[in-house]
């Protein structure tokens, strides 16, 4: 699940920008139900507090639906930001497209259930698995057991809904904002060639 060698820093630091400057964005302009589907996998953006900053963070991840809880998996083990700030605090907010639910999130210690939920998410996650080194359908128990030795399985519990993508302080406006100066572009082209052709 985590990557080995060389190229775990070139994909830690692609996925970095990719999160930063492309998932985040387009989930918090409520645009996430464009992003998930089975090749790509389905995601969905975590927000935590910081533990030092107590600002919002936000991870985007792919996750599964078991039971009534959502499931992440840490593919960068226990040193990932996002998972160290929710031991601080697990009071957290999953964006899933269309809509956002309060929780709290909790590491899962059942290896009944780690393994369970682990599959599962892995099955969402697209490609990510495979360019993990991972066939979630193929691998056996044993195998997947080993590489969660070190990853951390997350089960988010719903307590609510959540501000939704559209947040205060979020970048909502910056869409109004396009679309209002669009539409006042397209009015001033409009209103030339009229004039144009009186």
């Amino acid at each position: 699940m985590s990557i080995d060698g060389s190229r775990r820093d070139v994909v830690r630091r692609y996925l970095g920008y990719l999160n930063r400057y492309f998932m985040v964005p387009a989930f918090r302009l409520g645009l996430g139900s464009w992003i998930g589907n089975p090749l790509a996998g389905y995601v969905a953006v975590l927000r935590t507090r910081g533990r030092k900053t107590a600002l919002p963070r936000y991870a985007p991840l792919n996750y599964a639906i078991l039971d009534g809880f959502v499931y992440v998996v840490s593919g960068w083990g226990t040193g990932a930001d996002w998972y160290r700030n929710l031991r601080a605090d697990p009071r957290v907010e999953l964006l899933l497209p269309g809509r956002t639910i309060g929780g709290r999130a909790e590491t899962v210690t059942d290896p009944d259930e780690i393994l369970r939920a682990a599959r599962q998410v892995l099955l969402a996650s697209g490609f990510a698995a495979y360019v993990a080194g991972v066939d979630p359908r193929r691998i056996t128990d044993e195998d997947l057991g080993q590489r969660l030795a070190e990853i951390p399985v997350v089960r988010i519990r719903p307590t609510g809904l959540g501000a939704g993508p559209h947040d205060p302080g979020g970048w909502a406006w910056i869409a109004k904002f396009a679309m209002l100066s669009l539409g006042m572009a397209c009015w001033r082209v409009r209103r030339a060639r009229r004039a144009r052709h009186r």
